[in-house]
């Protein structure tokens, strides 16, 4: 069984990325020109924290968005769903209070410490996401669709930088041991065993004559590959993609790559980049003992068992690792000090229901499965009917939320910075390493962008 549990985001992800998808996530709707209003719910004060309120349709709304992200919308489902995964209407709504709690007590820090953002470095964001827009009028159309001015997408980034030049002050000023990368390295290897590196050679999409005369050429061992893709690559420097279970290919090419052995060359792939011929470079086999009971098992001894550039990967997960635990440290005292009131639970919840009956269902199911078990341990037993969503097991599946709860998502990220949302799709660094998306983008790097919905083990 696994619980459901409700994250903040982590200040850890890209700024810009995150504050795109505020805009992203009405993208799919008609624009009327007027600007979008929460809505009102029951009204009232959820919590205070040092006596700053949260409002209760602030904490509502989350769970509402939540619930629209899963096509949870009708009772049954939403009753059946909390009880599959281990929650409650009310350790819901106390997880998401306090998730705003930890985003409370990171703004204080950040004011005692004084820590400041130029508005240059603001602005510099602000910038580059208006660049997607064809004109000012379309830029600002945007923040009028989701009911934010530019002063107040201004103040979103600079909460944002704020709470990350603040994160960086539990960072470890000594880098990673080996004794500390071994331990790392092992669930490394197991996860990436088979992993393949690979180039490409890139044409463009109308150009296929071009691209199958050079494939040939290379097939016939009349033209390498490397000397091709210098020669007639429209993106030469790309050549080299990495090792595939630690970047993100088109499924396109992964599909190609997964047919391919090492110093194999696929024939022509069409991507949405253009055509591509690859080739797979490396082939990564990690190391294996056999134990008395016949069972091969993955045992890293030495780092030099592991592709170079994983160990300066693992040193930054390890450093972020560091990071999570010094803040997290922090957190839990700073919540032991702070004057935390949460306000009984009010009626007339949108997202309450009775749990009795939807436990007395699963208790049905429960003993329904075991009995067809027991009577036929046929293939696909293993299916045990997990929470009805779609999408349900996608870790760090993000929630496209509306403005308020998208301005509300601070840097501080509940239980644990960014928990698992960096294992999701956002992967961008706050320094604006990655690219923002416009309007349209589909949001699929956006996990610290709202409120996230993790799946973790009971």
């Amino acid at each position: 069984m696994k619980k459901f549990r409700i994250v903040r985001t982590a200040v850890s992800v890209g700024l810009s990325v995150m504050c795109a998808c505020a805009l992203a996530a009405c993208s799919g709707e008609e624009s009327t020109g007027d600007a979008q209003t929460p809505p009102s719910y029951t009204g009232g004060v959820a919590a205070t924290v040092n006596g700053v309120e949260i409002q209760e349709d602030t904490v509502t709304e989350y769970i509402e968005n939540l619930r629209a992200q899963y096509g949870l919308t009708d009772e049954d489902s939403w009753g059946s769903y909390l009880s599959m995964t281990g929650m409650t209407p009310e350790t819901l709504r106390e997880d998401v209070i306090d998730s705003y709690v930890s985003e409370e007590l990171v703004k204080e820090a950040v004011k005692e410490q004084n820590i400041t953002v130029d508005d240059e470095t603001v602005q510099g964001y602000v910038d580059k996401m208006a660049a997607n827009y064809e004109s000012d009028e379309a830029w600002q159309a945007a923040l009028e669709k989701v009911g934010m001015t530019e002063d107040e997408y201004r103040a979103e980034i600079r909460e944002r930088l704020e709470s990350k030049a603040f994160m960086e002050t539990f960072a470890p000023e000594e880098e990673a041991t080996d004794e500390e990368l071994l331990e790392f390295a092992q669930s490394y290897a197991v996860s990436n065993d088979g992993a393949k590196r690979s180039s490409m050679i890139l044409f463009a999409a109308d150009d296929e004559a071009t691209a199958q005369e050079v494939l040939d050429k290379i097939n016939a061992g009349d033209l390498d590959f490397d000397k091709a893709a210098e020669e007639y690559s429209t993106d030469p420097e790309s050549k080299d993609q990495g090792w595939d279970k630690t970047g993100s290919l088109s499924p396109e090419y992964q599909s190609a790559l997964d047919e391919l052995e090492k110093d194999q060359v696929s024939g022509l792939v069409n991507t949405d980049l253009g055509i591509q011929i690859i080739k797979c470079t490396e082939v990564y086999t990690a190391p294996k003992t056999t134990g008395e009971d016949g069972k091969e098992t993955v045992e890293i001894t030495s780092l030099d068992q592991l592709p170079e550039e994983w160990i300066e990967d693992m040193k930054e997960q390890v450093k972020e690792q560091k990071t999570n635990e010094a803040y997290q440290a922090w957190l839990e005292e700073e919540k032991k000090e702070a004057d935390i009131v949460i306000n009984p639970m009010p009626e007339g919840l949108p997202y309450n229901v009775d749990m009795s009956k939807y436990e007395q269902k699963d208790e049905a199911a429960a003993e329904s499965s075991e009995a067809s078990t027991d009577e036929a341990p046929a293939e696909g037993e293993a299916a045990e009917g997990e929470a009805p969503a779609e999408g349900e097991d996608t870790e760090a599946a993000e929630t496209e939320a509306t403005p308020e709860a998208e301005g509300a998502d601070a840097a501080a990220e509940g239980e644990t910075p960014a928990d698992e949302a960096a294992e999701g799709e956002a992967e961008a660094s706050a320094e604006g390493e990655a690219a923002e998306q416009p309007a349209e983008a589909t949001g699929e790097d956006a996990a610290a962008e709202q409120p996230a919905a993790e799946q973790e083990a009971a």
